[in-house]
C-alpha cells in the first residue's frame, strides 16, 4: 500500500511540474517570438534594432564596437505572414 501511495505522489508531482513548465513556456515563448519578429522586420527594412527599437541606419554610429543611436526610432512596415514579395 505504501508503494502505491508513493507512486501516486510522484505522479502528482510530475504532473504539477509539467504544468508549471508549460505555463511558463506559454508566457515566455510568444514574447520571444514577437521580439524576434520585430527585430527581423527592422533589419529587413534596412534599419538597426537597438534596445527594443528600430532606428534608421543614418541615426546610428559605431565607435569601438559600440552602436549608439539617436532619435526615437520608428516602426517599420512589415509584410504579413504569407504575403507575396
Amino acid at each position: 500500500m505504501k508503494e502505491a501511495a508513493g507512486e501516486a505522489n510522484m505522479t502528482v508531482i510530475t504532473i504539477v511540474l509539467i504544468a508549471i513548465v508549460l505555463g511558463v513556456g506559454i508566457i515566455i515563448v510568444p514574447r520571444m517570438m514577437n521580439k524576434t519578429s520585430a527585430s527581423a522586420c527592422c533589419t529587413n527594412d534596412g534599419g538597426i534594432w537597438k534596445d527594443g527599437k528600430c532606428y534608421h541606419s543614418k541615426d546610428c554610429s559605431v565607435s569601438n564596437g559600440t552602436t549608439t543611436c539617436t532619435g526615437n526610432g520608428y516602426t517599420p512596415i512589415c509584410k504579413g505572414e504569407g504575403a507575396d514579395e
